[in-house]
């Protein structure tokens, strides 16, 4: 079955996938002399990736809880001197809705 004036890009992909193939299925030979070659796999990293993974890597050693800030912020709470800046709660309780809504 042929369709032809398709402005479909993927369907597009999918006829010339399928042309590729049928002259694939043509040439056993050069199939054959293809086999026996060996693939050769080789994995090149750009200088980012390493530091990436180098930094995913540091962090996963990490303690997802900091004990001594937690500890610092309950022992203010006990004794009465940690304040809460209303202003500052608000601002970003109004920045972050402020990007919500234009996300």
């Amino acid at each position: 079955m042929k369709i032809s004036k398709v402005d479909d890009a993927t369907l597009q992909m999918i006829q010339q996938y399928q042309k590729t193939e049928k002259v694939e299925d043509r040439a056993p030979e050069k199939a054959a002399s293809a086999s026996n070659l060996v693939p050769e796999e080789k994995v090149n990293l750009s200088t980012t990736a390493k530091d990436v993974q180098n930094l995913k890597n540091a962090i996963s050693k990490l303690p997802d809880v900091r004990e001594e800030k937690v500890q610092a912020l309950k022992d203010r709470i006990e004794k009465g001197t940690y304040r809460v800046d209303a202003d500052k709660v608000a601002d970003k309780m109004v920045g972050e809705s402020l990007i919500d809504l234009l996300s």
